[in-house]
């Protein structure tokens, strides 16, 4: 056992907001333990199971969670997404950063069932760019996108209660932000924690206005 536990990161965002992008593009430098979920949900083009998600059946995925062996687990567009409990303690133990990335409220229970977890929020610029991201994939009719929408706007409802949000406008700054606040938490840097967390505070007001009006 490491003498320096590793964090437990919990990445949440919206449909679109680019969080899968930017936490690839975070992961070329940066050695973290990617926890990769289970959901019963079809894999998309180009998704590979091990690698992308582990596609389940829905009777399997209910056999877990009657096991208790899901850390959370939520429903999502009719699909359960989830993280099975296996390796996350054993990765951190070792000194090695273990990062999730999954729903709002699957990072809810995380809270509720890790305290030491830490929340950050990845939401894209204007309700505009969303809306021209979701539709840019090519892969959803417009009722799907239409509900994503709506769906994205009652996620970013629960921004507040994140410890830290990051806008997804420029890749590299939105990997940048992230890095910094990664960074900071495995030191426990204070100084840059306080400053961190009110910067977040000022862009939580800058979304609920052009999100939530």
């Amino acid at each position: 056992m490491s003498e320096k536990k590793g964090i437990l990161m919990v990445l949440t965002g919206p449909s679109g907001s680019g969080k899968g992008t930017m936490l690839g593009e975070y992961r070329k430098d940066h050695d973290v333990y990617f926890s990769i979920s289970n959901t019963t949900r079809a894999p998309r083009p180009g998704e590979v199971n091990g690698v992308h998600y582990h596609f389940i059946s829905k009777e399997d995925f209910e056999e877990r969670i009657a096991q208790g062996r899901m850390l959370e687990y939520a429903q999502y567009c009719g699909n359960y997404y989830g993280t099975p409990r296996d390796k996350e303690e054993e990765q951190m133990n070792l000194g090695r950063s273990v990062i999730l990335e999954i729903e709002v409220q699957g990072a809810m229970q995380v809270r509720k069932n890790c305290p030491e977890a830490v929340l950050t929020f990845i939401v894209p610029p204007s309700m505009a760019v969303l809306r021209e991201r979701l539709i840019g994939r090519g892969t959803e009719d417009m009722a799907t996108v239409e509900k994503r929408l709506a769906k994205a706007v009652d996620e970013i409802r629960c921004a507040d209660r994140f410890d830290y949000l990051v806008i997804n406008d420029s890749l590299d700054d939105a990997v940048r932000d992230f890095a910094d606040i990664m960074d900071a938490c495995e030191k426990g840097d204070e100084a840059r924690l306080a400053a961190l967390r009110e910067k977040t505070a000022r862009l939580k007001e800058q979304v609920a206005r052009e999100f939530l009006g």
